[in-house]
């Protein structure tokens, strides 16, 4: 590996055990083994590397659905993929040092980190993108800037409310079979029965 994955590979490491306020440049640089040159030439700051480094561990997990042991086996668009998509997710925020709890403070801590913000907020629009063949099947780059803007913005936000949740009071927060059985509910309602 050279110095700019050297660089990343020890930011994700970083964010893990830190996350992103506390994480220093000197911090990336004693977990990469390169130096404080090195950040600045190849990303242009700590927060534009931190940022690259919480995108490349959501990267991660949306692989590990595709391919790992989480591989999804519902049909595309039914319920049992809805459950599953969500059950994955929840199974995440679960493990110890979940990626997740970066969104929070990221959400809570936005204003003192705004490169950091606003790069992730142009990552938020392809997470839409991303959450979209997942649950619905299909491949990314045939998702339209429409479907982006709808069914994305919706499955988004329902990330963040669930990630929100689990951060905030695990014991209380929502499990995939009753996110299924609500969205059930509000399509017999749409159906008027």
């Amino acid at each position: 590996m050279g110095h700019r994955e050297d660089l990343l590979e020890g930011a994700r490491r970083c964010l893990l055990a830190k996350g992103f306020v506390r994480t220093t440049a000197r911090d990336i640089v004693k977990e990469s083994g390169t130096n404080l040159a090195s950040i600045g030439y190849h990303y242009g700051s700590k927060d534009a590397l931190l940022a690259q480094a919480y995108v490349s561990l959501v990267g991660d997990v949306s692989v590990d659905f595709d391919e790992g042991e989480r591989a999804l086996s519902g049909a595309p668009g039914s319920i049992e993929r809805f459950r599953e998509v969500w059950a994955n997710v929840i199974d995440t925020m679960r493990e110890p040092g979940s990626v997740w709890r970066l969104s929070m403070e990221i959400i809570v801590m936005g204003d003192q980190l705004p490169e950091v913000r606003d790069h992730l907020a142009l990552a938020q629009r392809e997470a839409g993108r991303g959450l979209i063949p997942m649950l619905m099947g299909g491949r990314e780059e045939d998702v339209t800037d429409k479907d982006v803007d709808t069914l994305g913005k919706l499955l988004v936000t329902l990330m963040t409310g669930l990630i929100a949740q689990w951060t905030f009071d695990p014991p209380s927060a929502p499990e995939a079979d009753e996110l299924a059985e609500g969205l059930l509910r509000i399509i017999a309602a749409a159906r008027g029965e």
